[in-house]
């Protein structure tokens, strides 16, 4: 490796340092909830609709016993703990984290720590919004069209660098061609790579990607790559001081068989509507009415236009036979 290129990586490696490396982004005592909101933190009722997603997963041939819940990317552990608050008492479950940062204090025992997905298990692997902090390159059509890698520096500059070549310049060609000059893409590869191995290590199941998405024909001419901090998007710099994300191609991640959908038609299918109270309700019973008319402001942010509900659903079964060996 040359000092050019320790000076300018390209993106994927620069990101990679940056939130993984030592000192990184994501490996920081508050975690990325210090940072941004999802939908685990919006409300328990997303908990609650994963955990009666895994009930059903649970319910279908292959996975009797008791079912696992893997929750990719699980930062300190907000998403696994509200789906274990959700379920039935007497519901047996093996609960895991995945997580790259050191086991918070205080979890619960039931939950395993673990940096990389249990092998040969049956149940629901749930990764929200883990995909689009896997680190990828980012290339850019130069004045003659060719897509080239942008390689950056340590303060967010960026140069551009080679010819992009290979499987990288394969993927493109499939997914997300560039034709105009200054136009961009995120080099989506290394996703489907993990997208896959995760699903890989169900034995039988359902494996659900949800994060912000765009599918062919709807590809943002410039690219999506962005930084955030202390709730505020920035402009991404790979030194550490903030997240470093990009919307993922979900249609290029999934497998033969998957289903894409939207998070607020998933939601609905899982009791989550955002339907008002009837007025009735407050006259009948006042407390009750102020419950559901909060559950149901919580529900329309999960749902909403604009906003959550329009994060990409990415759910792919994986069916006895088709799963990783093991136990």
């Amino acid at each position: 490796m040359t000092d050019e290129t320790c000076q300018w990586p390209g993106w994927r490696e620069a990101a990679r340092s940056a939130l993984y490396g030592p000192g990184g982004f994501y490996l920081r005592p508050e975690g990325p909830v210090g940072h941004f909101r999802t939908s685990v933190h919006a409300s328990p009722l997303f908990a609650s609709a994963v955990a009666a997603l895994l009930r059903r997963t649970a319910d279908e041939p292959g996975t009797s016993g008791a079912p696992a819940f893997v929750d990719m990317g699980a930062g300190r552990g907000e998403l696994v703990t509200g789906v274990l608050a959700a379920l039935p008492a007497d519901f047996p479950v093996r609960a895991y984290a995945v997580e790259k940062a050191a086991r918070p204090e205080g979890l619960d025992d039931r939950i395993a720590w673990v940096a990389e997905p249990p092998a040969g298990v049956r149940g629901l692997l749930f990764a929200n919004e883990w995909l689009d902090n896997v680190p990828v390159d980012v290339a850019e059509a130069d004045e003659e069209g060719v897509p080239r890698l942008v390689l950056v520096g340590a303060d967010g500059s960026e140069r551009l660098g080679p010819p992009v070549t290979g499987a990288d310049a394969a993927w493109l060609d499939r997914w997300w061609p560039l034709k105009e000059p200054g136009s961009r893409a995120e080099i989506g590869r290394p996703r489907d790579e993990e997208w896959a191995r995760a699903v890989g290590t169900l034995r039988a199941g359902l494996a659900v990607a949800v994060d912000y998405a765009h599918t062919a024909g709807s590809r943002p001419p410039f690219g999506t790559l962005t930084g955030f901090r202390e709730g505020r998007e920035v402009r991404p710099v790979p030194d550490g001081s903030c997240d470093l994300t990009a919307h993922v191609a979900l249609d290029a991640c999934a497998l033969p068989g998957a289903e894409l959908t939207t998070q607020r038609e998933a939601l609905r299918t899982l009791g989550v509507s955002g339907t008002r109270p009837p007025l009735s309700l407050a006259s009948t019973d006042p407390a009750a009415y102020v419950r559901a008319l909060s559950q149901a402001g919580e529900a329309a942010e999960l749902t909403a236009h604009g906003g959550l509900g329009d994060f990409g659903w990415l759910l792919q079964r994986v069916p006895e036979a088709a799963g990783a060996a093991g136990d």
